[in-house]
């Protein structure tokens, strides 16, 4: 699935309370989080994109039912059904006839023999939806989403010319200490199964994501997946043609909020990969210090798969002038429920925002998604970037708060759509580039970055 990226009221609680320190300097700021009593996030898509991800967190072990007897299965089943039916933000469910859909699944679901089994029909039922938002979630199978947890098996793949061929060797993976594995190679075959054959049934299991490249992508994602501390056999080829086969150990690798900065000369590339409060506050010190005298920035985002509106409005906050609007939120009944805006001071924090005025250039992916697509959507909006790269995930919903299901599992339930300001709607469509760049297989294997070299020249030319 897409990374999760919404704050539920009580992770918002969670982050008003680290930040107490902060607000009880200021009344002012204490009114302005209790106007805020909801924080909406926008995506998480982890993309997500990027890696795909589960959780090992354990769900209550005092759930009040069990999907092991026909009663829990049918009342887990029946919450889901109903919870979507009135609380999706599409009334008409993007034209899915829910009542027949629902009564045909509901069988299979009181008939399945395992927990697997169960929550693989629950999925079948939101399927149809085809949103990046909406996800089912087992007990255990869901955590903050601050620090989600994924399973890898040490390379990143992408599809160039049809050809599934590594991004990336994550540093300490099976892969890298094989030293066969390099960024570039072709993905032949794992566990004697055509990587092309694999990949197919891929997209069959995972049809439920807001765009077709979403989907896709998930598909690459997960192509290793299988039991926790396995091995996969897989067959490599460079670009010469000449093979090579590795075991490459199924792991688990934990995706932290992470701001990194780097110069480029005189100007500075600024990468993060998530939309928090924190990395709110650490972006807003550094262009205060080590980003004051930089000419320009160009701001990374090709593996930000969102997180939270606020955390979005205070950096946005750095870019844009106070008062700016971002966009608009609309609930089912078309109400609008939420128009975010600039602002002067961080909202959990009595810092004053520091602002940046030189020219900006952003990078996106097909990783780039919700708040993320939000984010370069309003800096392009109101002529204040230029966007390089790929077109973004199309993966923008909000999700007011988690519901817990009977069993102790989970539903992320989309129940807002969002416009730009300029009233554009970018869920199932994403965002285009001004340019777009897609690397190479060479690229890969020569580590060059051809969009980060476009985005230099551009801020050059300025």
């Amino acid at each position: 699935m897409l990374t999760k990226e919404i704050t539920s009221r009580k992770g918002a609680k969670t982050q008003r309370q680290r930040s107490k320190s902060y607000m009880s300097r200021s009344k002012h700021y204490m009114k302005r989080v209790a106007r805020r009593s909801l924080l909406l996030s926008v995506l998480l898509c982890v993309c997500w994109l990027l890696s795909l991800w589960n959780t090992t967190t354990r769900a209550d072990t005092n759930a009040a039912l069990s999907t092991e007897t026909r009663a829990g299965r049918l009342a887990v089943f029946d919450d889901v059904w109903a919870t979507v039916r009135e609380r999706y933000y599409d009334p008409s469910l993007h034209g899915v006839d829910w009542q027949a859909w629902g009564a045909a699944l509901r069988p299979v679901a009181v008939a399945a023999h395992t927990q697997a089994e169960f929550y693989a029909t629950l999925r079948r039922l939101v399927a149809p939806l085809h949103d990046a938002h909406t996800r089912v979630y087992a007990p255990g199978e869901y955590t903050d989403w601050q620090h989600t947890r994924y399973q890898t098996a040490g390379v990143s793949l992408r599809e160039l010319d049809g050809a599934l061929i590594v991004a990336r060797v994550e540093r300490n993976s099976d892969a890298a200490r094989a030293g066969g594995v390099r960024a570039g190679d072709a993905l032949l075959r794992v566990d004697d199964v055509p990587a092309a054959s694999l990949l197919a049934q891929r997209n069959a299991e995972f049809i439920s994501s807001s765009t077709v490249r979403a989907a896709h992508l998930e598909a690459i994602a997960r192509l290793f997946d299988g039991p926790r501390d396995t091995s996969v056999t897989a067959v490599f080829a460079d670009e010469r043609g000449r093979t090579k086969t590795v075991q490459l150990r199924r792991t688990w690798a934990e995706r932290a909020p992470t701001l990194n900065i780097k110069r480029a000369g005189s100007f500075a590339i600024v990468h993060f990969n998530t939309f928090t409060q924190e990395l709110a506050l650490a972006l807003s010190r550094a262009l205060r210090t080590n980003l004051r005298h930089a000419r320009g920035l160009i701001l990374d985002l090709r593996d930000n798969g969102g997180g939270d509106a606020e955390a979005l409005t205070d950096i946005a906050s750095a870019f844009l002038p106070t008062g700016t609007n971002l966009g608009r939120f609309n609930d089912r009944a078309g109400q609008i429920t939420s128009t975010p805006q600039t602002r002067a001071t961080m909202l959990l924090a009595a810092d004053e925002i520091a602002h940046f005025d030189g020219p900006l250039v952003v990078l996106t992916s097909a990783r780039t998604a919700s708040a993320a697509e939000i984010f370069a959507a309003a800096l392009r909006e109101h002529t204040r970037a230029r966007i390089i790269g790929e077109a973004t995930c199309g993966c923008v919903l909000g999700v007011r708060q988690r519901h817990l299901l009977p069993d102790g599992g989970a539903l992320d339930l989309s129940e807002l759509d969002f416009h730009t300001a300029g009233g554009t709607r970018l869920e199932g469509t994403g965002l285009t580039p001004d340019e777009t760049i897609t690397p190479t297989r060479a690229d890969l294997s020569n580590g060059r970055d051809p969009a980060l070299a476009r985005a230099l020249v551009i801020l050059q030319a300025r």
